[in-house]
């Protein structure tokens, strides 16, 4: 569900501006203006362009993991929704350059009168709002009386005719190719969120030949979107929490001495990661319960290298070395981290263990990290909370439709069903087709979305999960067994090397009732 909801913003055709109502607390897009409005994108066309510049660019910075959905998949939607308005662009072009180029003096003259209409209709003024509605017809008839009355003759008088009926024509033809692309465009849209089987075609991500570069480039550049995504490494951003996976709204602290259980002996030497390998263990079997009601699904358990990066950071950048293949840290670095950087700079070690809920649209993480100071042990846990999307990417496509009063019965309404393209936005994209060859011009003239930094496509536009009593309820219900298992693995260890556990069991048992407090917290804001 989350990942149709991201992908299905590819194909919408509402205004750019509605991207801004998506905007959290800590991550906001913004829409920078081009040159000229006529050039202006909408929704679909400039989150299709920024999501594959940002994702795909060969100088791109580092990118957060989309847990909970598969950014792969949106991305391809990005491509297969930019490659079916450049074939409608492509007819557009023709139609532009035939109809529009050719004549250019009568086209330039329509233009300026929908500019015109434009602007006179968005003024209250209701004079000039009616004034704006009559403008085209009038320009209209005025056309036609000039061509009757006009006294030009012989090749010029064909051309002056033709320049004001031929960017009629044009725009009729670009009204229908228009209309037909919009169709197509909300079938998709709705097809991804009705959970239809809505098929991304980006055949130019196949390469055909070794020569082909291009589509060999795009065909690397999804592969190293996938591996990234399966990266085990995430970044702190202080009050924003461990991007990816949203804020931390919970910890519990069990911290003891470490003393022996037999006066006069020592207890067996141990590391952090034997605790932690246990932990690891006993973890992965949550699923399984004393009673068959269905509870926990089966969940992802990792290990998880943790740098710190400022809050307001625009940018991350991931470990790198003989000690990271593929964005994964090997296992003997892990080892290493967990047992030796447990104080003063450095990255650090959690376990993690992770459920993903309601179709994606819920992220729970609980994490684990054991440190060892002098004598004493700690083991902390911390719940992290990752909402659904913004409910903007979940709304479907609605019909354009018109209240009127019936002709005979007025004091009765009905709704009149209008075409999904206006006369304003078939002037828009005929005037956009032209310059689709090279986006970056495009994205001058009429504008783009920047994206929110440091980016990835989930948690860029998740909402709070609190404010759905379903999903607050599962994402506190987790902590409790979670800390109990790590309570039990960890005080197994410590009676198996030969530890007093007495005082972690009584610590141990107050947590366990303070866990079940039900009031999720902003844990990263200290009030200091």
């Amino acid at each position: 569900m989350a990942t149709n909801a991201l992908a299905s913003a590819a194909y919408r055709d509402t205004p750019v501006d509605e991207i801004l109502k998506a905007n959290s607390e800590w991550h906001k897009s913004e829409v920078k203006a081009g040159r000229s409005k006529l050039f202006k994108p909408n929704f679909g066309e400039a989150f299709s362009r920024a999501v594959q510049e940002r994702t795909l660019g060969g100088a791109r910075k580092a990118l957060i993991q989309s847990f909970g959905s598969d950014p792969q998949t949106v991305v391809e939607h990005c491509l297969s929704a930019s490659r079916l308005r450049k074939a409608r662009d492509t007819k557009l072009t023709v139609v532009t350059a035939l109809c529009g180029f050719l004549f250019l003096p009568g086209m330039l003259l329509w233009i300026i009168a929908f500019r015109l209409r434009d602007i006179l209709a968005k003024p209250k003024d209701k004079v000039l709002s009616a004034l704006g509605n009559v403008l085209l017809p009038v320009i209209g008839i005025a056309a036609v009386y000039f061509l009757i009355k006009m006294p030009l003759t012989g090749f010029l008088g064909l051309y002056v005719r033709a320049m004001a009926i031929a960017p009629v024509i044009g725009w009729l033809i670009a009204k229908r190719i228009a209309e037909t692309s919009a169709q197509d465009m909300r079938v998709r849209w709705e097809g991804l969120l009705s959970g239809g089987g809505v098929v991304a075609k980006i055949p130019e991500a196949v390469p055909k030949n070794p020569n082909e570069t291009a589509r060999e480039a795009l065909r690397q550049g999804l592969e190293k979107l996938s591996a990234e995504q399966q990266s085990n490494s995430v970044f702190y951003a202080g009050p924003k929490g461990i991007l990816g996976m949203g804020t931390r709204w919970g910890s519990w602290q069990l911290a003891e001495d470490l003393v022996a259980k037999d006066p006069g002996k020592e207890f067996h030497q141990f590391r952090s990661w034997d605790l932690i390998r246990v932990i690891h263990d006993q973890l992965k079997m949550l699923e399984r319960g004393p009673l068959n009601t269905g509870g926990f699904p089966k969940p992802s358990v990792t290990h998880w290298v943790v740098s710190p990066v400022g809050e307001n950071a625009d940018s991350v950048s991931r470990p790198e070395g003989e000690d990271v293949a593929t964005f994964q840290v090997k296992p003997h670095e892990i080892q290493r981290i967990c047992n030796h950087q447990q104080f003063g700079g450095g990255d650090r070690h959690y376990l993690g263990v992770q459920f993903t809920l309601w179709d994606g649209q819920l992220v729970i993480t609980m994490m684990i990290t054991v440190t060892v100071l002098f004598e004493t042990l700690r083991i902390e846990v911390t719940g992290h909370a990752l909402g659904p999307v913004h409910s903007l990417f979940t709304s479907k496509p609605s019909a354009k439709k018109k209240t009127v009063n019936k002709t005979v019965r007025f004091w009765e309404t009905r709704d009149i069903t209008l075409s999904l393209v206006e006369s304003s936005e078939v002037v828009r994209l005929a005037l956009r087709a032209p310059f689709t060859w090279y986006p970056p011009l495009l994205d001058y003239l009429g504008g783009k979305i920047a994206l929110p930094e440091p980016f990835g496509l989930r948690h860029a536009w998740a909402e709070k999960p609190w404010r759905h009593r379903f999903m607050a309820d599962d994402a506190m219900r987790a902590a409790t067994p979670v800390l109990r298992v790590v309570h039990s693995a960890a005080i197994k260890v410590l009676d198996e090397n030969g530890v007093d556990t007495e005082r972690f069991g009584n610590r141990s048992s107050i947590l366990s009732g303070l866990v079940q407090d039900p009031s999720p917290r902003k844990a990263d804001l200290y009030d200091a």
